[in-house]
């Protein structure tokens, strides 16, 4: 979604088509749902941030500092003492607009409560069915694809961002650990050295995957730095610039305003006597 304000936008250019962005400097926005809802929040002695939810239930770690480049981690748990139920991860240069996404749908669900943040995905179900999750990307022009007897892909229209959905039997252990995950979007040319990605586990809720790619397929260009070349993928992505608006157009008042602005001033009237009640008419001459 665009500002209609100027002094808004943070950015001097508009990044399209969106999926060639990447990170923006600053992760509050995609902490914000969350501490919204006055999840707790702490930091370690490293940098790194930590919301829980209320029940202890949902966890986002934020980790500048971590031990890879899974900056943003979300888990969810049937037991707060068990293994993660679900887990998602966007990487340190996935666009900050996709994780705020996420985690916005993530906190309606939460306040929705576990049946709905809990949901796992349901092949043939209305409203868990996970061909939903795919359906913005499609409308969008992104094409179908089969390559490999296990994966389905469907790839952007530039050729240049893919989601992945792999078959089968998956180990959760090594879904949460690692890219081999049910669900893995990311952007380039090869995912093996991807522009930005993001995993996600088999029973994330269909209803949290789609917010993803609702915002990866809008075409809304988002807007970066021009002189800050690693916030948008430089060489393949297209920079326009961000210009002030048109002024806006005059009202009625206004012009009548301008008008008498520029209309002259009135000119003195001339000095000429005049009879007043407080004169006394002159006498008139003798008669000759």
């Amino acid at each position: 979604m665009l500002h209609d304000d100027h002094d808004t936008i943070d950015g001097d250019v508009y990044v399209s088509p969106r999926h060639l962005a990447r990170a923006t400097a600053v992760g509050d926005p995609g902490l914000d749902p969350l501490r919204a809802l006055g999840w707790d929040l702490h930091h370690d002695d490293l940098g790194n941030a930590y919301l829980t939810a209320p029940d202890g239930k949902v966890r986002l770690g934020y980790l500048p500092e971590g031990d890879d480049d899974g900056l943003w981690r979300i888990n969810a748990y049937k037991d707060a003492f068990g293994p993660p139920a679900w887990g998602v991860c966007f990487n340190d240069s996935a666009p900050t607009e996709f994780v705020t996404a996420f985690t916005t749908a993530l906190a309606e669900a939460y306040r929705q409560g576990p049946d709905h943040y809990l949901a796992r995905p349901l092949a043939g179900s209305a409203d868990h069915n996970p061909f939903l999750a795919v359906a913005p990307l499609i409308n969008h022009g992104w094409q179908l694809d089969r390559p490999d007897l296990s994966i389905f892909a469907i790839t952007a229209p530039d050729g240049l961002a893919t989601l992945e959905y792999t078959t089968g039997d998956l180990d959760p252990a090594i879904e949460l650990d690692t890219r081999d995950a049910r669900w893995h979007l990311w952007a380039g040319t090869s995912s093996a050295r991807p522009f930005w990605y993001a995993t996600a586990s088999t029973d994330t809720p269909v209803a949290l995957l789609r917010a993803v790619t609702e915002a990866v397929a809008d075409p809304a260009p988002l807007p970066r730095w021009r002189d800050v070349t690693d916030s948008y993928v430089k060489g393949h992505a297209q920079l326009t610039p961000i210009l002030p608006p048109s002024p806006p157009s005059p009202t009625p008042l206004d012009v009548r305003r301008a008008a008498a602005s520029r209309r002259p001033a009135a000119l003195p009237a001339a000095s000429v006597p005049r009879w007043s009640t407080t004169s006394r008419p002159a006498l008139p001459g003798p008669r000759r």
